[in-house]
């Protein structure tokens, strides 16, 4: 398996990924939400990565920056989304996606990276309800126990509570 940095080319293959993960309806939400982090220019940039698996998109995710109020100094991202076809799941394909992403935003000295999902899911990769504590997503949770963070980079003395800004994609609040 190759995981590489996805492009405004891959938007087709992006898109047929998470609509084969997700189910019909939410599919179309997710894979449109894909398609328009991989062509949205952001600063500090938007991180999309393929998992190729012999030249077959296998598996997505996205990681786009997030401004946080009141917290000058830390650099934030979220992740989302995350998608890996379903006859490649249980292959260790998204985890390998996710600590890919980990690392190239340690390397890029980001402090904190949030999710919203599934808690048995990400908390195996160190995220965790109470370091996502005194951050305030940008939209009202439907599912609040799904709101995570894991600190990267220890952000030292902070304000709190401060708030989350996404990136345009994300601003919609039919995502949260």
């Amino acid at each position: 398996m190759q995981i590489r940095l996805a492009t405004r080319q891959d938007a087709d293959k992006v898109r047929h990924v998470h609509l084969s993960a997700f189910p019909e309806g939410e599919g179309e939400v997710v894979s449109e939400l894909a398609v328009d982090l991989v062509s949205e220019e952001t600063t500090p940039p938007t991180i999309s990565l393929m998992a190729d698996v012999d030249g077959v998109a296998v598996g997505h995710v996205a990681f786009s920056p997030v401004a946080i109020d009141s917290i000058n100094d830390l650099q934030g991202y979220i992740l989302a989304p995350l998608a890996v076809r379903p006859d490649y799941q249980k292959r260790c394909i998204g985890s390998q996606l996710v600590e890919s992403g980990m690392q190239r935003l340690t390397d890029m000295g980001v402090g904190i990276l949030f999710v919203y999902g599934d808690p048995k899911y990400y908390g195996r990769f160190g995220f965790s309800v109470e370091a996502a504590e005194g951050y305030v997503p940008a939209y009202t949770l439907r599912y609040p126990f799904g709101w995570q963070a894991i600190v990267l980079r220890d952000p030292g003395a902070k304000m709190s509570p401060a708030r989350i800004a996404c990136v345009a994609s994300l601003n919609d609040p039919a995502l949260w």
